[in-house]
């Protein structure tokens, strides 16, 4: 069993003894990590007793939930190609009052990404360095220029995997401008479902949702990044941010106020099962109108 810990942030920074809980998925249990939506409001007030689990379409017993109190691992992941300075310039200057919505437990860990990758700043509990780290990052030249985002994807999924936390989430931004050769959207989603990782998406500039033309040749080696897709199958959201400093605080409480919980894998699954979370109707009567963010399936293992 996962332990809990409610601590409440004190200062900036986070205690460098602060225990670790060691994310915990086993060979039977599938966890979830979901974000509950009314219009613009976080809902806070659900029980385990409200939501339904459906794994393809067979209702599931939930054995383990939890609100906001589960330590996280948050990779902040930054397009540095082109004219992406500003929108991180725009980052740094609210990234104190954003991260301020984590918890004690909390990590914080920075990679930045053109054609190349490189992880800046390994996780870390204290915010003041994730501060100054995001304020120099406006600077970096050191992976290029063009962009490669599903190849920047991967690698921070290989990154987030090895934290110990028992919730793991990127959140990248970027223009969502470019193309990916030879790295469909497939593995990158696998690979944060196998590692339950969220993707959450700031998208800037003038990049929106790829549309495929009905009857247009497409080469398969070369396809439109598209982090709309990844971000909602994961169990994130993609928001196309004008305010890029406000959006960043937004994001920042949405990932940090999510609700965690787990059901048993069903016996003989095998290959990729369908997800489904719902409300109770109890619940649905008093929230019709919420939108549920979960991921929307998984690779079962025999």
């Amino acid at each position: 069993m996962v332990l809990l810990l409610l601590l409440a942030l004190s200062g900036t920074g986070v205690a460098a003894d602060t225990p670790i809980v060691t994310f915990k998925s086993g060979v039977s249990n599938v966890p979830l990590d979901v974000l509950v939506l009314n219009g613009t409001d976080i809902v806070k007030d659900l029980t385990q007793q409200d939501f339904v689990v459906y794994d393809e379409n067979q209702q599931q017993p939930i054995l383990y939930f939890n609100f906001g109190t589960e330590p996280l691992s948050l990779l902040l992941l930054l397009d540095v190609s082109g004219s992406m300075q500003q929108y991180i310039a725009e980052m740094g200057l609210v990234a104190r009052a954003a991260l301020w919505h984590l918890q004690k437990g909390d990590r914080v860990g920075v990679m930045v990404f053109a054609h190349n990758r490189r992880a800046r700043l390994e996780f870390t509990d204290n915010l003041d360095k994730v501060v100054d780290d995001l304020k120099d990052a406006v600077h970096d030249d050191s992976v290029g220029s063009t962009t490669e985002i599903n190849n920047a994807l991967l690698d921070a999924a290989k990154f987030v995997k090895a934290s110990q936390s028992a919730r793991r989430s990127v959140l990248i931004l970027t223009d969502n401008l470019g193309l990916n050769f030879k790295s469909p959207d497939e593995p990158v989603i696998r690979s944060f479902d196998d590692a339950n990782i969220v993707l959450n998406a700031m998208v800037v500039g003038r990049a929106a949702r790829p549309e495929l033309t009905p009857g247009h040749y497409l080469n398969p080696d070369y396809t439109p990044p598209d982090v709309f897709t990844i971000a909602e199958t994961t169990g994130g959201e993609a928001v196309k941010a004008t305010n890029t400093g406000q959006v960043f605080r937004e994001m920042i409480a949405r990932i940090r106020t999510r609700y965690s919980m787990q059901f048993k894998k069903p016996e003989g699954a095998s290959g990729y099962r369908r997800l489904r979370v719902e409300l109770s109707p109890s619940a649905r009567l008093r929230y019709p109108k919420a939108v549920i963010l979960a991921r929307k399936g998984y690779w079962a293992e025999q």
